[in-house]
């Protein structure tokens, strides 16, 4: 059965009618903010996690710029492939191309330059490797997840998470051209992360999902079994959270914030487990943000602890 037609929720507004301030938000909104700094932020410990020698601030800047145009290309390209779908759902038919703000052309066109940009950036300061990184970070995020997995099978988001994963990889390539045991383990934990972190909103959005034609984990095998996993990948990613003061990257200030705040994440799941409501599934969602944060945020703090004593 084909979908109906989409309709534009708001009519298109002329350059002349719209500010440039304005027009630059729309600009910035496409590139989806909130989540490339938490992105880019989940990259800044690879500079530091194992490294013999910090890294300049000029260094670091511009690694982390070149990975959050990498970002900022993905959810580009991802606005343009999905703005039909977008218009299906209450949470995204406000976002600038179903609201027919910006051209999809335009769209098409940003992500591009922003492609473009990532990569002779990330080249410069870092190296091939660390752009053949970003670069198929985009192609696996738009080609792999947007447009094959994610309308196709319940598993899109477990298989994509990679894509989301990979901004510990891109700095650590970027430091000395190879990707260090520190940066694998980051990587880890934010692919077990992805998964309760994505199904809590897919739960709680279930109809639009469905709307938009998505085949998510709770519209396939019902909303409890979709719990069932996401408590399966969190108690996978505690044990994983703690492998860097293992092996002596970081430190006991470090390990206890990972375990309390690890078991606080998991009583979150439990609990919507246990109460069955939605809105409870929208706690995950929002607690798996924080969580993460604060995770990444101990071990800044810890290595920043550990190169003052240095």
């Amino acid at each position: 059965m084909s979908a109906a037609p989409i309709q534009p929720a708001v009519e298109l507004a002329s350059a002349t009618e719209r500010s440039w301030p304005a027009t630059i938000r729309l600009f910035v909104q496409i590139t989806r903010p909130r989540v490339m700094a938490l992105v880019v932020f989940t990259g800044l410990p690879a500079l530091l996690l194992g490294q013999d020698e910090w890294p300049s601030m000029w260094k670091a800047f511009w690694v982390l710029t070149g990975t959050a145009f990498a970002g900022a290309a993905s959810s580009a390209f991802n606005a343009w492939v999905e703005r039909e779908s977008d218009a299906r759902m209450a949470r995204t038919r406000r976002r600038a191309l179903p609201a027919a703000k910006l051209l999809p052309g335009v769209v098409l066109g940003y992500g591009v330059l922003l492609t473009i940009l990532s990569a002779v950036i990330l080249t410069w300061i870092g190296g091939v490797f660390a752009a053949s990184i970003g670069m198929a970070t985009i192609a696996f995020y738009v080609g792999v997840y947007t447009i094959w997995l994610k309308p196709r099978t319940p598993q899109n988001i477990v298989i994509g998470g990679a894509a989301g994963s990979t901004a510990p990889l891109i700095a650590s390539a970027a430091m000395d051209g190879t990707i260090s045991v520190g940066a694998w383990i980051l990587f880890a934990i934010i692919f077990l992360w992805t998964p309760p972190h994505f199904w809590g909103i897919a739960i709680f959005r279930k109809e639009e999902y469905e709307a938009a034609g998505y085949p998510m984990m709770p519209s396939v095998v019902g909303d409890q079994p979709t719990r069932w996993r996401s408590l399966a990948y969190t108690l996978a990613l505690i044990p994983v959270t703690l492998i860097p003061l293992y092996l002596g990257y970081l430190g006991v200030a470090y390990g206890a914030v990972a375990i309390v705040f690890g078991a606080w994440f998991t009583y979150l799941v439990i609990r919507s487990l246990r109460e069955r409501q939605p809105k409870i599934d929208y706690d995950v969602f929002k607690g798996s943000i924080l969580y993460l944060a604060v995770l990444f945020l101990a071990m800044l703090g810890d290595l920043v602890v550990q190169g003052v004593g240095a």
